[in-house]
């Protein structure tokens, strides 16, 4: 990997990573639509903890609030009642899910699931549901007003991100619309839960791959990862303020056009796919 398309994949990965279009799609993507080879699934995991400093350094005084929050909930009851203790222990119960299928299922995550078609599918679907979310729900609960169960909930909805194409961002925020939060809540409570999921496949594929990367690709990473921030920081500003007064439909208008072009471009020969998926 040249340090030129390193910065490309980086800067996409941040950029999609927080706004609801599929990060792991486009990365997958795009060394696709360009002739690139496939990044693997351990380098894209690996420079999303670019991201995930983005988050934690806009997020700073929330995250700051809700350890000091869980903390006293461990040793005091009524602590339990506040709302960044609630807050705290719904990232803490959401990342279970993902965790459990996302070890369940690694082996097809990192290679029958890393398909331009799944991705394009993934798109086209979960951009369906994003829509009907933001139409049909009341987005009257803001991120105060989260639950135990709302964390689990909305968790089980992040599993959909093991599926490229499908979008972290995209399937939490639409869980938390069908639960009933105003867009931007939806938003900031996706960014929150994304840290220790973001942060544990991370370090994981990093410990798992770390002969590959520290040998051969330390340097695209490193650089990956740098410009994953870079870009990163900016989506997480600009959506939490775009959806105040927004809805959706632009995100799911991109997502199904880009699918239905991926598509396209299957047929055309001008991105590789298995015969067997083409003939399905």
């Amino acid at each position: 990997m040249t340090l030129l398309q390193a910065i490309v994949l980086g800067l996409i990965q941040g950029l999609t990573e927080f706004l609801p279009i599929s990060s792991s799609g486009h990365v997958l993507l795009v060394p696709a639509l360009f002739g690139w080879e496939d990044a693997g699934s351990g380098f894209s995991a690996v420079i999303q903890l670019g991201s995930l400093v983005a988050v934690f350094i806009y997020f700073r005084r929330d995250i700051a609030n809700m350890c000091k929050a869980w903390a006293r909930s461990l040793v005091d009851v009524d602590a339990r009642k506040e709302p960044d203790a609630k807050l705290a222990w719904s990232v803490l119960i959401g990342t279970i899910p993902v965790v459990m299928i996302g070890l369940a299922l690694e082996e097809q995550i990192d290679t029958v699931l890393r398909s331009p078609f799944v991705a394009a599918g993934a798109l086209i679907i979960l951009g369906g549901l994003l829509w009907v979310a933001d139409r049909s729900a009341k987005q009257e609960r803001k991120v105060k007003d989260i639950t135990l169960k709302d964390g689990l909930v909305i968790g089980l909805w992040q599993c959909l991100a093991l599926i490229p194409g499908s979008s972290r961002s995209g399937s939490t925020i639409t869980g938390a619309l069908f639960s009933g939060f105003e867009r931007s809540a939806a938003a900031r409570y996706s960014f929150l839960l994304s840290i220790p999921a973001i942060g544990g496949s991370g370090l994981y594929k990093l410990y798992k791959e770390s002969d590959s990367i520290l040998s051969q690709d330390l340097m695209p990473t490193i650089v990956a990862t740098l410009a994953a921030f870079v870009s990163g920081y900016w989506a997480i500003a600009f959506l939490i303020k775009f959806l105040q007064t927004h809805t959706t439909l632009v995100f799911v208008v991109y997502r199904v056009a880009l699918g239905l072009i991926i598509i396209g471009l299957i047929f055309a020969g001008v991105v590789e796919a298995s015969a067997a998926e083409v003939a399905q």
